[in-house]
C-alpha cells in the first residue's frame, strides 16, 4: 500500500513539475512575442510621427511613447534573460545552542 501511495505521489509530483514547466515555457513564449510586437510598433510610430502636423498647439509626444515602449521591452527582456532559478537568501543559523 505504501508503495502505491509513494508511486502516486511521485507521479503527481512529476505531472505538477511537467505542468509548471509547460506553463513557464508558455509564459516565456508569450513574453517573447510581446517583445516582437513592441518591435513591430516602431515603423507605425515613425509613420504617425511623419504625418503629424507640426503647427498644432498640443502635439503627441512620440519620443515619450518610444521611451515608455523601450522601458517595457527592456523589463520583459531582463525577465527573460534572468536565471530561471535564483538562489534564495536565508538568515544565517545561530549555530551556538548553549545558553
Amino acid at each position: 500500500m505504501q508503495k502505491k501511495i509513494c508511486a502516486f505521489w511521485l507521479c503527481g509530483t512529476a505531472l505538477f513539475a511537467s505542468s509548471a514547466f509547460a506553463d513557464l515555457a508558455s509564459e516565456r513564449s508569450a513574453l517573447a512575442k510581446l517583445i516582437y510586437e513592441i518591435d513591430t510598433l516602431t515603423p507605425l510610430i515613425q509613420s504617425a510621427e511623419a504625418q503629424a502636423d507640426p503647427d498644432l498647439r498640443i502635439r503627441f509626444q512620440y519620443a515619450w511613447l518610444r521611451q515608455d515602449l523601450a522601458r517595457v521591452r527592456q523589463g520583459i527582456a531582463e525577465h527573460l534573460e534572468a536565471p530561471q532559478s535564483e538562489p534564495r537568501r536565508f538568515p544565517p543559523l545561530r549555530g551556538d545552542y548553549r545558553r
